[in-house]
């Protein structure tokens, strides 16, 4: 009697697992739950990684770091034993993901390949981020020290985020930055990184198209004040104090 618990909790987490991967991996169409248990990296990386945790918590301290250790030679994913995983998980394909271990994350979050949820300096206590619900990461994501990141955001890939996260915001760029598509957040379980906002690339090309419309001014119209009358021109004199002082 006292098994069957943990045993129908455990039934409930692979269940969840195997419909995590379902509704969030197109690959996993019409595929059988033991070719997704057998095949899919994220699922076996889940499933070592909460053995892994219950002997940590229980004292094996040694047995888990193992368990962890085999489990990233084998998936190429590294879960400390004493980060907090949520149900719901997706990690897709997965090779260098790494979740350190005062890391936490929420229900039904998505994290894509080379993600890294990392701690920054050498300080002890909680150093990892804190991923809240229904979060998606994007491929080579890094989230640094203990940062939040709120319930539904979206992380584009290859960002790097050391600040915390708004709800339901989109983070692009080094740092990363909130940004907004078409003045809403983007819907839907998979986000189109590729057509993310690029805000420095925005700056730029705004840089740009100022540039090129002052060079189109003829010498007349650079003299025309903002009103549209002609300004006085002034020689210019080498003499005088100078600005600077002195």
């Amino acid at each position: 009697m006292s098994l069957a618990r943990p045993c129908r909790a455990a039934i409930t987490e692979v269940r969840r697992d195997l419909a995590a991967v379902r509704s969030r991996d197109p690959a996993a169409e019409g595929v059988s739950s033991l070719q997704i248990l057998a095949a899919w990296p994220g699922v076996q990386a889940l499933l070592a990684h909460r053995v892994a945790s219950r002997l940590f918590a229980a004292g094996w301290r040694l047995p888990a770091r193992m368990i962890a250790l085999l489990t990233r030679s084998f998936t190429g994913i590294e879960i400390h034993p004493a980060a907090r995983i949520g149900p719901g998980l997706f990690i897709d394909h997965g090779m260098g993901v790494v979740i350190g271990e005062t890391a936490e994350v929420g229900a039904d979050v998505t994290i894509y390949q080379g993600v890294t949820l990392g701690g920054t300096g050498f300080a002890t206590g909680k150093r990892h981020p804190t991923v809240h619900d229904e979060v998606i990461i994007g491929s080579g994501a890094k989230l640094l020290g203990p940062i939040d990141v709120g319930r539904g955001a979206k992380v584009g890939a290859n960002t790097v985020v050391i600040h915390d996260v708004p709800p339901d915001s989109t983070v692009v760029g080094i740092p990363g930055r909130p940004v907004r598509i078409e003045g809403r957040k983007p819907d839907g379980p998979d986000a189109d990184w590729a057509h993310l906002p690029d805000p420095i690339a925005d700056a730029m090309a705004a840089l740009a198209r100022r540039v090129e419309r002052l060079e189109s001014l003829q010498p007349a119209d650079l003299l025309q004040s903002p009103e549209g009358q002609p300004q006085e021109v002034r020689p210019a004199t080498l003499g005088g104090p100078s600005p600077a002082g002195g």
